[in-house]
């Protein structure tokens, strides 16, 4: 017999197991003689009041064994003979195309420009360490994109683009815990992302699938309004029936490759600013009300913050992105002369500092100075400010810096606090360093957010840019039900990059509707 219970907790009832289930038994109401198999099923934290507490969804099973949560014992076809499929990209929308490709009986060959998660560690090192980086192989370009190595975060809004219960069984059949399956807000963490990538890498080329690393694409082969194929860069010519193209949002090549083979594109608004890093007790005694430290149950607190701004009579929104509890802060540049910063977190989320990206709505009418540029003017804008950021910063990986109410107030600051930035900070006057729309929005908006959040706008907090790589700032057009370019047969454009994603689950589920389509035009198998 089974039933289902709604609970409202606290955290150490919640979070403490053996109090736990000794709860949730005396709740459940069998017989006390009877063998209960507890089984969490949604869980979410509410800290809107000033006792926090955990809602939680849990069944129960008495005298039968419950239901296995995920088919563990998948078996995909062997494609090695069948049809090609060409998928340009290695992230999450390219895995999981890949992966359904598999599914439908197609053969897919996925080129990834960068390295294997293992070799790109060392280039990671170099980056962070040397200041080196490497235009293939960094935070953003390698086996499974730049989802490999952030946070991990699970949560997408996204549902009516593909199944979400389905990404994440994928997910933890391939290394991820089954807490996924029970957390409102899911994450895997940059520690544990790793081994899961290569899980996937292995169950694509058991199936007999192809991935090729250090292979990228410099050209497109075309028959009039029909893409055959593609080049890399030693001069191979990779033909398939369709190409899925899902090169993550940073892969300027491939939009000036568009641009010069005159494929159709448009500039796209994206979002620009700043990380902001706090001291992740602070955030947690603001979050969860508490005077001292959240105590051992609750987890590190995050946060979500938004404010709108009115500058020369336009309204934009600041609001705070891809925030990260625990974590710490990294070097994101795809390219020498440039600073791009990132954030991401281990599993546990225990380290010193919290940190998130505070950004400024960019839309195309804010860039009037660069239409020459056409459809790459959103991507032009935003590298010019990299580039402004890597000059102010003394031309290397130490990104420009200042303490919070010093940015607000049009301060220098004086001294740094530490950080969990490993390539090191300067003290910058971050106005001179950003766009002027941008800087000004960002001071009207930080005092309005701590209207929300008492304490967070202090001087024990500090402003790192630039944050950039919010959102690709070019979109490749697709037809809505098809998923097709509307200009060239067989190409379809796919996840982040494409301007149709932003995360991994959406990126994921993006990277198998693409595979479905495309084989169900083209190759016409029975959909799986």
């Amino acid at each position: 017999m089974r039933k289902e219970l709604h609970l409202v907790l606290r955290p150490e009832e919640a979070y403490d197991e053996p109090i736990f289930h000794q709860l949730v038994a005396g709740k459940a109401g069998f017989a006390s003689s009877e063998e209960l198999v507890i089984r969490q099923v949604r869980r979410s934290i509410d800290a809107r009041s000033r006792q926090v507490k955990v809602n939680v969804t849990v069944e129960v099973f008495a005298g039968e064994p419950p239901p296995a949560r995920i088919n563990a014992g998948k078996t995909y076809p062997n494609v090695r003979n069948s049809d090609p499929l060409i998928i340009v990209g290695a992230g999450p929308a390219g895995l999981f195309a890949a992966l359904r490709a598999i599914e439908l009986g197609v053969k897919p060959i996925v080129l990834e420009r960068g390295k294997d998660v293992r070799s790109r560690r060392r280039d990671l090192a170099a980056l962070n360490r040397r200041h080196l980086v490497d235009p293939d192989s960094n935070y953003c370009f390698g086996e499974g994109g730049a989802g490999t190595y952030s946070d991990g975060k699970l949560y997408t809004r996204s549902k009516k683009r593909g199944d979400i219960r389905r990404v994440m069984e994928i997910l933890v059949s391939h290394g991820a815990k089954e807490d996924i399956l029970v957390d409102a807000h899911p994450h895997i963490g940059t520690n544990k992302l790793p081994a899961l990538v290569e899980n996937l890498r292995e169950q694509i080329l058991q199936a007999g699938g192809e991935i090729h690393f250090e292979t990228k694409v410099v050209d497109l082969i075309l028959a009039g309004d029909r893409i055959q194929g593609v080049v890399t860069q030693a001069g191979a010519r990779v033909l398939g029936m369709g190409v899925i193209l899902a090169t993550g949002h940073s892969a300027r090549d491939i939009f000036y490759l568009l641009a010069r083979n005159k494929v159709y594109l448009e500039a796209k608004p994206f979002a620009l600013g700043v990380r902001i890093e706090h001291d992740q007790q602070l955030i947690d005694r603001i979050q969860y009300h508490c005077p001292i430290d959240r105590g051992r149950f609750l987890p590190p607190a995050s946060y979500s913050l938004v404010q709108q701004t009115v500058l020369d009579g336009k309204q934009r929104g600041v609001f705070s992105f891809c925030m990260c509890p625990g974590g710490f802060i990294v070097p994101a540049a795809t390219a020498p002369g440039e600073i791009v910063v990132n954030g991401m977190s281990p599993s546990r989320r225990d380290g010193k500092f919290a940190n998130s990206g505070m950004v400024v709505a960019v839309e195309l009418e804010d860039l009037n100075g660069y239409r020459q540029h056409g459809p790459l003017a959103a991507m032009v804008f935003q590298q010019e400010v990299e580039q402004a950021a890597w000059a102010a910063a003394g031309k290397s990986q130490a990104a420009p810096a200042q303490r919070l109410i010093d940015f607000v107030q049009k301060k220098e600051s004086s001294e740094l606090l530490k950080t969990s930035y490993q390539p090191g900070l300067t003290s910058s006057d971050l106005h001179a360093v950003l766009p002027e729309f941008i800087a000004k929005r960002l001071a009207l908006a930080l005092p309005g957010m701590d209207q929300k959040m008492k304490g967070y706008v202090t001087n024990e907090a500090q402003l790192i840019g630039v944050e950039s790589r919010t959102s690709s700032p070019v979109r490749i057009p697709r037809d809505k039900e098809s998923l097709e370019h509307p200009q060239i047969q067989r190409l379809y454009p796919c996840g982040e990059g494409a301007g149709y994603a932003g995360g991994i689950v959406s990126a994921a589920m993006d990277g198998e509707r693409c595979a479905e389509r495309l084989i169900s035009k083209y190759s016409r198998p029975r959909l799986a």
